[in-house]
């Protein structure tokens, strides 16, 4: 049995579940969001609790088990609580701030860059070196904080460009001499 897939998922009270042939729509305070339910697997919802089942033990019912369970976990945790990744922007001169809802990077072009935020995903500059990516859907959060930091990704020799908080950059030693 997967580990993952035979946990329970808790619906806390002001989230909506409506289970219907090969989707799951979660509502919730921050946003809806629809969860496809992959084939072999099978979602019940007893008294506010969501369970994964799987219709047999074949290697593609196991593996959908496991992965329809944490999208659904992913789904109920963006309509209540919602997902933020950060980003840092080191180097001389680079720096973020918003222009409306628009993000301005300022990372050593020519040119500013201006990022436009996908639909339920908002930017926050709480420090010019500083980007908070916050949406409910947890894809759309980590792909728009992709693109934002492939814009300038981080160098290995003095560490300049966009990373992501907690990400260790690599570091190599220059020339010699």
């Amino acid at each position: 049995m997967s580990r993952i897939g035979v946990a329970p998922v808790q619906v806390p009270s002001g989230v909506e579940v409506s289970i219907s042939e090969g989707q799951v729509h979660v509502k919730g305070p921050k946003g809806e969001l629809s969860v496809p339910v992959g084939s072999g697997a099978s979602v019940k919802q007893e008294d506010g609790i969501l369970s994964v089942e799987r219709d047999s033990d074949s290697p593609d019912h196991r593996s959908m088990h496991g992965l329809t369970r944490s999208l659904l976990q992913n789904a109920v945790t963006g309509v209540t609580d919602g997902f933020t990744k950060t980003l840092q922007i080191s180097g001389v001169g680079y720096r973020a701030q918003l222009q409306g809802q628009n993000l301005n990077l300022q990372v050593g072009f020519s040119h500013p860059v201006l990022v436009e935020p996908r639909e339920g995903i908002s930017f926050e500059v709480p420090a010019p070196t500083t980007v908070l990516v916050r949406g409910f859907d947890k894809q759309r959060v980590g792909q728009t904080a992709a693109e934002i930091r492939g814009v300038r990704p981080p160098e290995p020799y003095k560490g300049k460009g966009i990373r992501y908080e907690d990400e260790q950059i690599r570091r190599k030693v220059g020339k010699a001499g």
